[in-house]
């Protein structure tokens, strides 16, 4: 199935509090931010209040965490599995990260938006870049934090990564935070609740 800037993308127009039962037209919605800001939880918080938003599921090759599960979680597949389906032109967008690749399947993106739902894509700066030259209606939304000193003590109190890696990754999110004008709406991720409705309101507003 081919991509086509034609696909039902138009914003509803909604009030305050979505009629969730009205008849609605497929929409396409991109989320991104650099690693830490709390995409995540975002994300999670939204789709509590709101069930009938579809989050897609992405490729990867990399192996599998503890509690993860295929296709909820991601698709796991090898790094050949992988590269068939670039060459398959299967693939929505996709990226290397870390020695692994990531991508996200066309087809289940585009099975939801024809048949009316809402898709949000969790995905990186470049793969967002993608998406938008071949789905120019999609709307695109970047989280950022209230500093970059912020970011990084979130990144340590996670207590996942060394220095060094810490350290790459902040390099690589002052690179993401200056693409941040390139999307439709910037969030900053200070406080929960207030980021939560600017969000809400960057979805469903008019």
């Amino acid at each position: 199935m081919t991509v086509s800037s034609t696909a039902p993308l138009n914003t509803l127009s909604l009030d305050k509090t979505p009629d969730l039962t009205a008849p609605r037209l497929g929409r396409l919605i991109v989320f991104t931010g650099p690693s830490g800001v709390g995409k995540g939880t975002l994300l999670r918080s939204l789709r509590h209040r709101y069930p009938m938003l579809k989050l897609s599921v992405s490729a990867t090759t990399r192996a599998p965490r503890p509690g993860e599960v295929d296709g909820q979680d991601y698709f796991f597949v090898s790094r050949e599995a992988f590269q068939e389906m670039v060459a398959r032109g299967e693939l929505l967008e996709w990226a290397e990260f870390a020695g692994n690749l990531y991508g996200t399947p066309k087809a289940p993106v585009l099975r939801e938006i024809e048949a009316g739902h809402w898709v949000i894509l969790e995905i990186e700066l470049e793969g967002a870049r993608q998406v938008r030259e071949t789905f120019p209606d999609a709307l695109q939304l970047f989280v950022l934090p209230p500093s970059i000193e912020e970011l990084e003590s979130r990144i340590r109190l996670r207590g996942k990564d060394a220095d060094d890696a810490i350290e790459r990754r902040l390099q690589r999110a002052r690179v993401e935070i200056d693409a941040a004008s390139e999307f439709d709406e910037q969030i900053v991720n200070d406080d929960l609740e207030v980021a939560l409705e600017h969000l809400e309101n960057a979805i469903f507003k008019d």
